[in-house]
This record gives C-alpha cells, structure tokens and sequence, in this order.
C-alpha cells in the first residue's frame, strides 16, 4: 500500500514538472490538455451510450421478446413491463451497498463540487455512477444521459488538472472542458457543448483562456462522435420552417406557458423526492419500489420509459410509426414523465433531468400546436413545429440557460429559420420561470440549503455560519441610567469601545460607543447630571441568533459599524449576546481552513 501511494506520488510530481520541463506555457498547456479531454470525452460517451443500449438490450427487449409483449399494442400480457424498472432497481442494491458515496450528490452535488469545492473530482465514479446511471435508463427509468455524461467528462478533466498540480481555477476549467465533450458528442452539437459548460457548469462566467480550452475540446469530441457513430445526433429534429409571421404572437404565449410548466415541473420534482425520503423503508428497496411506480406509469404511457428520445422524435415530426398523436395524449404526458422523472431519480436511480426536460417541452409545444390547429385550422399551423420550439424553451426555462437552448435547436435542425421563435421563447420562458423559482432544476436542492453557487465560495461559507455559532453570550451591557461619570470609570476597567444599553428588565434600549462619549469628556459639569441613554444611539441595528454571518456582515456594512446586538426573534429587545467584525472573520478563517483541509 505504501508502495503504491509513492509511486503515485512520484508520478503526480513528475507530470506536474512536464509543462515548465517542455517549457510550455500555461495556456499553451491547457489547450494541450483541452484535446485530450475532447477525443476522451467522446470516447467516453461512445462506451456510455453502448453500455445504455447493451443494458436496455438484455433487460428490456431479451424480457419483451421472451414475454411476447409489444408497448404499442394493449393487451393484459403488457403488464409485465413494470418489473422491468423494478429489475433495475433491484439491480442497483449492490452498487449502493459498494460504492453509495459515488452515487451520491446528482448534478446539484457536481455543480457544488466544482464551483465551491475546488474542482477536484475522484476518478472511480466514472464508472460506478456511469454503469448505474447506464442501468437506470436500460432497464426504462424514467431519466437522460446528459448530466452523467457531462459528470463523467467533468471527471476526466479534472483527473488532468490534479495529476498536473494545477490551481482551482483551472482545474474548473478543465472540468468545464469535460462537460461540454460529453454533450457535444451526444447532440454531435460542438457549439451547445460549449455553451452548456459556460452557462451551466462555470454559471456563465466568461474567460477568453477558458473559452477557447472549451471550444478546442467540444470540437474534438464532436470528432471523435462522427467518427465512431457517423453524422448523427442522438436525436433527430426536422428542418424548421417558418408558416406565417403572426405565429409569433402565438410562439410569445407558448413561451409564458412553458415558463410556468417548468417552474411546475420543478415544484413537483422536489415535493415527490421529499415525500419519497420521508417514506420510512430501508433505502436500499427505494430504487427498486420506485421502479415498480414507474413500471406501473409505463404500462399506461410507455412513452416515458429511458430517455423517450425516440418519442420525441415522434411528436417533432407531428406523429408516424402508428402511434396517432392527440393533444389530450401529449398532455397527459407532460405530468406522466415529470411524475415518473422525480420518482426515479427521487428513490435513489441515478440520471439526467436533460432529456426529460427536452421530453416534457416537446409534449408540451405539441400540445399548444395541436389546440392551434384547432382554433386555426385555415393557418397552415405544423404542430411538430410547437413541440420543435417548445423542446428548446422547456430546456431553457427549466435550467435558466438560454444559449445552451437556442444553439442546440440550432445545430440539430441545421435551420437558421429556428432562430427567432426560439429566441423569443427561450427569454420569454426562462424568464417567466425565475419569476416564480429563483433557482434552477439542477440548482434549486442547493438553493433550498442556502447554497448559492453564483454567490462564490466566500458567502457561501458564509452562510453556512449561524450568528448564534460565533457570538459573544457574556456581553458587557450597561445600565441606560448609568451615568457619565460611571461611565467614564466604567470605561477604564475594559477593554471594549461598544456597549448596549438595557433597562431594568434586560431589554435592549440603545448603543453607546466610545466615540460618543469622547464629545463631552471634559464637560466636568454634566458627568453626574447626565446618563448614558441621552448621548446612546437609540435605533439600533440588531441580528438574531439564526440568521447566517453573510446576513450579519451585510447589516456591519450597511452602516459601517464593528458590532451588532444579537436579539431573540420574539420580543425583537431580548439581549442574547453580541457579535464583532472581528468575529465574523475568525468563523469564516476557521471554516476556510478546515474546509481546505478536507479537500486535500
């Protein structure tokens, strides 16, 4: 063991001298190391996506075939096809026994690991949570391949920028380098692979070093994707063309629809994985009871089983394979898949929540066409051309990441006419749905725990601080009839400059500084006839013992002062304690250290 932990030190050390050895310069370097990110990411997705098709290949066609069952035809024999989730699930017992802290966290905790925590991501749940997520959409639950993909590429990269010693800044970078080879290679969509880095994963900060090391690598997975699976996307979305200029009316009102179903869906997301962890079984039988409630969703709407692309594809060229296309069927599965989506991924299957966002838009805009048609149907109005924009809208609203949309319909309709309707939706659309959720799909479990990733790692830490945690409980009060005489001797035994002032039943009154006294020192006259309270401040800033120190901070700012009297929340005069400036920096030096310790 201990052989081996030197030999990787060894290792690490001499990658790290390479550059400066080659005297490579560091952006020189990190394009280097951009390429090879790119042709891995590709490679990686390639082997991804064959381990979904080899498990969605024994689980579910090797039992469809043996059961002589056919999902677009009813009869009694179809349902059996909710073991088949459940199958999943079961399979996925020992994975969570082995390797339950890789499985862990979903995206949220891989956006928070790499804006907060310095980017360094561990080599093993590439593939442990790579193969789990494989037999979460194999085995038909309801999730995408995107945001694993995007982990496992995030992964690769960072793998390089730990083994090259490389700084936290950087190493985001690279991380962003892996992610958007995986999207890249799985839409075969370079430019909505860069912007999903810049808009999702580095939260649309923008650097011309960053940028080009992003671009370098989604064109080279790109690459490595056409070479390995042809020009191709993994989903396939007809020419966009547009019918008439009044349709834009109607594309603004689909915009404001898909805005509030998508602050809907992420509603309904977190209620159905909050009642699901409070459902008292052992954890290990969630995924396999969820899969059996998605099995049972799946017999009455197959169409939300994996990833759904292959409906999708469906519903975008306005119906075929002899599945007829209603608007009551399409709007029943917008709740179908986002119930079976949250159940999925809220019993403990690991997945994506981009498909399902590009599966619920797609219904979604096929059902505002369909309504259209009906109330126009002299327009010449394509319902396939709704679900088209709707897709990207959905996408958009639901992660607060409108380029990534608009370029991604871009690249997979190869149609300039797609622009506008999908500009005009996506603003409209995420915009309408921040109204209602301040937080993303993918942010919002993080907003809920007072974890803001745009706010950066110091407010974070911050925040994650309570008042009550720091504050002084043994705090210097005075009398607020004290007068300035005592005051003055008072003054001589301590070595505070700022006191409150409370009245006979401990209330707080006032503040009384150091520097308010200075104005009448000398005034020999008025030592004994005057008292405190008339020279204190009586308005006075106070905190609560459980607001966090970023609140605490704020208020110090607002008014430039050193101290702040901590009250109780119920009477508002209470005195608690009190809390410094100085405090406050030493919680947030203590938490820093022990933070960056953890991550070494």
């Amino acid at each position: 063991m201990a052989f081996g932990q030197r030999l990787r030190a060894r290792l690490r050390f001499t990658l790290a001298g390479l550059p400066a050895y080659f005297y490579i310069n560091e952006n020189t370097f990190l394009i280097i190391l951009a390429v090879i990110i790119g042709v891995l990411g590709g490679l990686g997705n390639y082997a991804f996506r064959q381990t979904i098709e080899f498990v969605h290949w024994g689980l579910f066609e090797q039992s469809e075939r043996l059961l002589d069952i056919s999902l677009h035809e009813w009869s009694h024999r179809r349902l059996a096809v909710m073991i088949f989730p459940a199958l999943g699930g079961l399979l996925m017992i020992p994975l969570w026994l082995w390797f339950g802290q890789d499985l862990k966290g979903g995206f949220a905790g891989f956006l928070q690991r790499v804006n907060l925590g310095g980017a360094k991501l561990r080599l093993r749940p590439i593939f442990t949570r790579g193969f789990a997520a494989a037999l979460t959409i194999g085995s038909g639950g309801s999730a995408g391949q995107e945001g694993p993909i995007a982990m496992i590429g995030g992964a690769i990269g960072s793998q390089f920028g730990q083994a090259f010693k490389m700084s936290g800044d950087r190493l985001k970078v690279l991380v962003a380098c892996g992610a958007a080879a995986g999207v890249a290679a799985t839409f075969n969509a370079p430019i909505a692979g860069v912007f999903f880095a810049q808009e999702i994963v580095l939260l649309a900060s923008f650097e011309l070093a960053s940028f080009t090391s992003i671009v370098i690598a989604s064109g080279m997975a790109t690459v490595v994707s056409r070479a390995l699976l042809g020009n191709i996307s993994e989903l396939f979305a007809p020419q966009y063309v547009v019918q008439s200029f009044w349709e834009f009316g109607l594309y603004v009102l689909l915009g404001l629809l898909i805005g509030v179903f998508a602050a809907g869906f992420t509603d309904i997301h977190f209620r159905i994985k909050d009642r699901i962890a409070a459902i008292p079984i052992h954890p290990l039988l969630k995924p396999a009871a969820g899969g059996l409630v998605v099995g049972l969703i799946g017999v009455a709407f197959p169409q939300v089983f994996g990833n759904g692309y292959e409906f999708v594809e469906t519903v975008l060229l306005g119906g075929g394979d002899g599945q007829p296309l209603t608007w009551y069927l399409l709007a029943a599965l917008i709740l179908a898949k986002a119930v079976a989506t949250s159940i999925t991924l809220g019993s403990g299957m690991p997945g994506g929540l981009f498909a399902p966002n590009l599966f619920i838009g797609a219904v979604s805009g096929g059902t505002f066409g369909h309504l259209a048609v009906k109330l126009f149907p002299t327009a010449g109005i394509t319902p396939g051309a709704y679900a088209l924009v709707g897709m990207g809208a959905f996408l958009a609203a639901a992660t607060h990441a409108p380029m990534t949309a608009i370029f991604l319909l871009f690249e997979i309709t190869d149609s300039y006419e797609v622009i506008i309707p999908i500009m005009l939706t996506c603003v409209i659309g995420t915009t309408t749905a921040r109204h209602f959720k301040k937080g993303s799909l993918e942010t919002f479990e993080l907003t809920r725990a007072g974890i803001d990733l745009e706010a950066g790692k110091e407010r974070n830490i911050m925040k994650s601080i309570k008042v009550g945690e720091v504050m002084v409980r043994d705090v210097e009060a005075i009398p607020e009839n004290m007068t300035l005489g005592q005051f003055a001797q008072f003054i001589e035994r301590t070595r505070h400059t700022n006191f409150p002032l409370v009245n006979g039943q401990g209330e707080l009154t006032g503040i009384i500084s150091v520097q308010d006294f200075m104005g009448v020192v000398f005034e020999h006259d008025l030592m004994d006839l005057v008292v405190v309270k008339e020279l204190a401040t009586t308005k006075v800033i106070t905190a609560h013992a459980d607001e966090d120190l970023d609140q605490a901070m704020r208020k110090i700012g607002y008014r430039n002062i050193e101290q702040l009297p901590v009250v109780d929340r119920m009477t508002h005069t209470r005195l608690l304690g009190i809390i410094s400036r100085r405090d406050m920096v030493s919680a947030y030096n203590r938490v820093l250290m022990s933070r960056t310790l953890e991550d070494q």
